[in-house]
């Protein structure tokens, strides 16, 4: 794959708003860690990209963990004594508490809202709430909703299933001329959460859509898993396989409008935690980097010591860290397309790397050759920037002994690493370095 190939801008626009479609097209989709939701979201996603579909039975050990019944809804609501639907699935998947109990009855008021869950502090949003491994049924309802029952008791219907059936997740790769593998990895369990994360599996699903018709150079494996017990699951079914990633990345939260942050991997100094702090540097804007800590997306499961596996987190505004988090402000209205296409053009400066980086030799050792008798300095006579691609030239000569890879090269001069690649390009076009 080419720098021209990955870092095309012209790309970008276009890619933004078709993931943006792409989101409101999954949006009104229920989803959880199992049942049908999640199946239709992967056959959505199998429109673009071929990938294969696992199911996993219930009851499956993996590791200390085991497959979850699965769960599917058709409806739920509560009804006041007048038959009024005055909470109603059908208005908002999130009015029901994820993973709720089947349940049918007349409660009274006081009974009711010991299952209702909302957000005091935001009296208009709905929040989003589980209840993945204990039992429980219940809703989830605005403040001011809650506040608005008055009758003394309700009807309450939720026509849900829990019972044996499968965990759902979809597979897919890309190969590359070698078998060492780049994981890109996104949850699919949430329901309409925009940013969290239909963001995630919007750019996930694009970069699968472009790399296919690339030849790359290392093969790239996309996952697309209900969170937590879907990568235990994958890691438990594909161990072998695993031991193959050489970077990783889990993507979410890649559509807000909060500056790109970086979660390092467990390593702290992998080749994915320098390339994608050097795609952000080179940048020119405002980014953040956090340590790895063994907790919030899939990236704790990836970098679990028994694997720990080179995998980061590269999002925007990190989970929690933005008011709409999971509540029904996470909408259409928060994910904008050039915030997800601003994402994407990181992701690719950072594949750019990975697919790039490489270790030369000068074929000149011993003192800097002389450039202007190869005719190098009149290629740079168009350049808006010679001074920077001369140093970029000199630094490429002087560390190219066959030990110091580009990325090695773009570090320690702090240029960016585009003027490094392409003057590794016209040192070789001259003759003046071959690949170690």
């Amino acid at each position: 794959m080419t720098s021209d190939a990955t870092g095309n801008g012209s790309l970008l626009p276009g890619a933004g708003q078709w993931m943006y479609r792409f989101v409101e097209e999954l949006y009104p989709i229920c989803r959880s860690i199992t049942g049908e939701g999640t199946r239709e979201t992967l056959r959505r996603i199998a429109t673009q990209v071929p990938i294969d579909i696992h199911e996993v039975p219930s009851g499956t050990p993996a590791f200390d963990w085991t497959v979850p019944r699965e769960w599917n809804i058709r409806d739920a609501y509560v009804k006041n004594l007048a038959g009024q639907r005055v909470i109603d699935f059908n208005k908002s998947n999130l009015h029901v508490l994820n993973y709720s109990a089947p349940f049918r009855g007349m409660v009274p008021l006081e009974v009711l809202r010991e299952h209702l869950f909302t957000l005091p502090e935001k009296p208009d949003w709905i929040p989003y709430r589980t209840s993945y491994y204990k039992e429980n049924w219940g809703f989830c309802v605005s403040q001011r909703q809650a506040d608005s029952l008055r009758d003394r008791e309700y009807e309450v219907c939720i026509d849900a299933d829990l019972k044996d059936g499968s965990l759902t997740y979809g597979e897919y790769l890309v190969p590359g001329s070698t078998d060492q593998e780049v994981l890109l990895s996104c949850h699919i369990c949430h329901p309409s959460l925009c940013n969290d994360n239909l963001s995630g599996i919007a750019l996930t699903t694009w970069l699968a859509t472009h790399l296919r018709e690339m030849k790359p150079r290392q093969s790239y494996r996309f996952l697309f898993l209900p969170g937590t017990i879907g990568a235990i699951v994958w890691l438990s079914r594909n161990e072998k396989i695993a031991s193959k990633i050489r970077h990783g990345l889990v993507v979410a939260c890649v559509g807000d409008s909060g500056i790109p942050t970086y979660k390092k991997s467990r390593r702290g100094n992998a080749e994915i935690d320098r390339a994608v702090l050097l795609a952000l540097r080179t940048r020119g804007s405002e980014y953040s980097v956090r340590e790895f800590t063994p907790y919030g997306y899939d990236e704790r499961q990836y970098c679990s010591p028994g694997f720990d596996l080179p995998v980061g987190s590269l999002t925007r505004t990190p989970h929690g860290g933005y008011p709409e988090y999971h509540t029904s402000a996470d909408n259409l209205d928060l994910v904008r397309p050039a915030y997800l296409a601003d994402s994407l053009s990181i992701y690719m400066d950072v594949i750019e790397i990975l697919e790039s980086n490489s270790t030369y030799v000068s074929l000149c050792q011993k003192c800097e050759p002389q450039l202007g008798k190869r005719g190098i300095y009149r290629a740079l006579g168009g350049h808006p920037d010679a001074g920077k691609v001369e140093m970029a030239l000199l630094w490429v000569l002087n560390m190219s002994d066959g030990k110091n890879s580009l990325l090695d090269i773009a570090e320690r001069s702090n240029l960016a690493y585009k003027e490094i690649y392409q003057a590794i390009k016209l040192l070789v076009q001259h003759d003046l370095l071959k690949k170690s």
